[in-house]
């Protein structure tokens, strides 16, 4: 939050108080209209891209696994941050006032913070699973049956439920913050306890599980890539031993390298667009609000952004996910039955 919007109420020894002025419109008409057709861009990108994903894998029996129960579940939350989250945090970046009243500033305050840690959840869940299909693959159905895959979902949607409507509806998001927000501003300040509480799991939380998951499972994909080699050469024993010793290196090293680009791109994207946001959102309460509101809405919209990214990420990295979106793409609902058996036949 700017400096310059916070009057000052209250001394050091006592609660934080502040005053928030009225919303003034700073930005010229131009910058406005660019901001407007940018972030719109983001938002239908969002929507169209996590929706193909919703309907490839409804469609398509053969897409249906328990991995991609996570993935559809991932895309109903990351479609609905764009459908009921981003217009009207656009709007509010945008335009700097909030022209919805405050009872819907808590509803889309609530529904921001539990669709971004829905989000998040389920991106963890998802390194969790690929983690015992690739470490564990013998005990991989029994780890992952169906009711197991069907509560860590409903656990992906009820923890985030608990830690954003609960509190922010019943204003224990700002217990110890005492403030006077005008209603044309939407500002979401929280405490101490509750930034680092919600940051640590929201994002921390499953940020580890994530980097401890998918460096099982790059030294594992190293291991297997090297076992392949070997028993390459073993049948290549006899034949060309110099030249096949050095395709077999090759080929090893390609797979290396095509496993940790996959997982690097995973958590890099991941790292790069939340980690700013959930830093300031912990800091911010130790400096007494002093983040400027420009760099709150950039961080906030790069979190909105890994919503965009996720089906590419976790869907168009999948040659079957390519197929089903080229064929969703290119035909209309009626003949969607019959491509879905057809896809059944033609995707390995």
């Amino acid at each position: 939050m700017d400096n310059s919007t916070l009057g000052w109420l209250g001394d050091d020894n006592t609660s934080l108080q502040l005053e928030l002025q009225s919303c003034t419109l700073l930005r010229h008409q131009v910058s406005r209209i660019f901001l407007y057709a940018f972030l719109s861009v983001g938002i239908i990108c969002t929507v169209v891209g996590n929706f193909l994903v919703v309907l490839s894998i409804a469609y398509f029996k053969q897409l249906q696994s328990p991995t991609n129960c996570f993935v559809m579940s991932l895309a109903v939350a990351d479609c609905l941050v764009g459908l009921v989250v981003m217009p009207y945090s656009m709007i509010r970046t945008v335009e700097g006032c909030w022209y919805f009243g405050s009872l819907f500033c808590r509803i889309h305050s609530s529904l921001d913070v539990m669709l971004c840690t829905a989000s998040i959840f389920h991106l963890s869940c998802i390194a969790f699973d690929r983690y015992y299909a690739v470490c564990n693959p013998l005990v991989y159905s029994l780890k992952m049956s169906h009711r197991r895959v069907a509560l860590l979902i409903a656990v992906c949607w009820l923890v985030p439920i608990l830690i954003s409507f609960g509190p922010i509806m019943l204003d224990l998001h700002v217990a110890g913050v005492d403030m006077v927000i005008p209603k044309d501003l939407c500002v979401f300040l929280v405490s101490r306890i509750y930034a680092v509480m919600a940051s640590l799991v929201a994002f921390y939380l499953p940020m580890a599980i994530m980097l401890v998951a998918y460096w099982k499972i790059f030294k594992a994909a190293k291991r297997q890539a090297r076992q392949i080699s070997a028993m390459e050469s073993q049948m290549a024993a006899g034949v060309g031993k110099d030249s096949s010793k050095k395709k077999r290196h090759r080929n090893a090293m390609k797979r290396e390298r095509k496993a940790a680009k996959t997982l690097g791109i995973i958590m890099g994207v991941f790292l790069i667009f939340w980690m700013p946001f959930f830093t300031v959102n912990i800091v911010d309460p130790f400096i007494e609000y002093s983040t400027e509101v420009v760099l709150w809405d950039l961080f906030l919209w790069l979190g909105y952004i890994n919503s965009s990214l996720n089906p590419f990420l976790y869907g168009l990295f999948n040659r079957s996910f390519r197929r089903a979106f080229l064929i969703v793409g290119t035909v209309g609902n009626k003949q969607l039955d019959v491509l879905a058996n057809l896809c059944e036949l033609l995707c390995p």
